[in-house]
């Protein structure tokens, strides 16, 4: 297998898949995706991981497939992380710029550290690491608001921030599963930060947009306004919740529960092209049952995917003050049911919902240019300059030493508290 210069891995452990999207870094930065796989994901719950080893075995075999398409070895990737674990708040820093009887000066790279250091002196819990910290808006001496306040003249400088905790055993058991395969870690990143990175324009970002990751264990929230996120929540229920309804509710094996959800699953009635019979295999020796596909879909499917969104509505209501003119955009791979977006904005009460697609990166785009891959597309298009994920020198070659940029100190400091 050929090794391959300026490659960019990305890998999502979400409770069903294991998916893992593999980039490579052309001349001037653009980035094309050259090696995609998912595999059916083992020991993992909720985002947690509960079996090492069949968690081990799933991302070795999703790693190795794309491995095949993209003809290049993997040996370090960026790692995704959601769930309940996480947890965020926004918090404030200020510093004197000049000191007392001094004339104001310019405010320099030092000045804006040290603000973001203010904002971060918070107490965090012994069994919690500092993920991410990402500033939302400076404001220079009390009134002036700006997104980049190097150079401006002051005398004292505000940073709002927000910060996203992570737990320390989440991330460590990650970090091992994935290293006792041979890989190295290049960053954690807060899934549904990659997921938007993928799929959320930059107007939507502007305006302020809800990102709702409909996983098969948790459904994850992120809300950005004015280019920064401002909250970030998670709901324990998620798709295999409703395959879980479906195999009580009809007496069935899990397995053939989900292939019900997955062949004539629909949650909305004008969705429904056809309200065909579904054959229900029995079980325990019972005969074969017949059902109209209506039953399964409204009786079933709609009354779980409601409640999903109407828990997600009542967190971001609690929790989110500022206007939000954007859109709702759905990833993961509940966005795939039929009737999910009209579902969604009859709960919302707006038309502004879509499907969040990954854009056009090359290769093989059936494969990627869909709402359950923008987590591990997010990663890989992430690592290369997003604000959101931190800047990080594009790998020279596959055996090239780690940046001493931003993003390289954060892993030290996750390794450092972690092990």
């Amino acid at each position: 297998m050929n090794n391959i210069n300026n490659i960019i891995v990305g890998l999502d452990l979400g409770s069903s898949f294991v998916r893992t999207v593999i980039g490579e870094v052309l001349e001037g930065g653009k980035i094309e995706i050259i090696g995609v796989a998912q595999k059916p994901s083992f020991g993992l719950r909720n985002g947690v991981i509960v079996n090492r080893d069949s968690v081990m075995d799933c991302i070795k075999k999703s790693i190795e497939e794309a491995e095949q398409e993209a003809g290049y070895e993997v040996t370090s990737c960026y790692a995704a992380i959601g769930g309940v674990q996480i947890e965020s708040t926004n918090n404030k820093g200020l510093v004197a710029i000049s000191s007392h009887g001094k004339s104001p000066r310019e405010i320099t790279d030092d000045d804006i550290k040290k603000v973001m250091e203010c904002a971060n002196a918070i107490q965090i819990p012994e069994d919690k690491l500092l993920l991410h910290s990402i500033p939302q808006n400076f404001k220079i001496d009390g009134t002036v608001d700006c997104r980049n306040p190097l150079g401006n003249i002051a005398v004292r400088l505000e940073a709002e921030v927000h910060t996203v905790l992570a737990s320390k055993t989440v991330v460590a058991n990650i970090v091992e599963c994935i290293e006792r395969l041979g890989c190295e870690i290049d960053g954690i990143m807060l899934k549904t930060l990659a997921a938007a990175n993928a799929v959320m324009l930059q107007d939507e970002r502007e305006l302020g947009s809800v990102l709702i990751d409909l996983g098969g264990g948790t459904t994850d929230v992120t809300v950005i306004n004015n280019d920064a996120p401002i909250c970030n929540v998670s709901v324990p229920v998620g798709g295999n919740l409703v395959t879980n309804d479906i195999a009580i509710v009809r007496g069935i094996p899990l397995a053939t529960a989900e292939k019900i959800k997955l062949d004539y699953g629909c949650c909305w009635a004008d969705a429904l092209e056809e309200d065909c019979e579904i054959v229900i295999p029995g079980a325990g020796g019972r005969e074969p049952e017949v059902c109209r596909r209506s039953e399964i879909c409204f009786g079933i499917i709609e009354p779980r995917m409601r409640e999903i969104f109407s828990l997600v509505r009542e967190e971001i209501v609690n929790k989110v003050n500022s206007t939000l003119d954007g859109n709702i955009i759905l990833t993961g791979g509940g966005a795939l049911m039929p009737g999910v977006v009209q579902l969604a904005q009859d709960v919302f009460g707006t038309c502004a919902v879509r499907i969040g697609f990954p854009g056009d990166l090359g290769g093989l785009q059936e494969k990627y240019r869909r709402p359950d891959f923008a987590t591990a597309v997010g990663l890989v298009t992430g690592s290369s300059g997003s604000h959101i994920f931190s800047r990080k020198p594009v790998k020279r070659s596959i055996k090239s030493e780690k940046s001493d940029g931003v993003l390289n100190k954060m892993w030290n400091f996750i390794k450092k508290n972690c092990f």
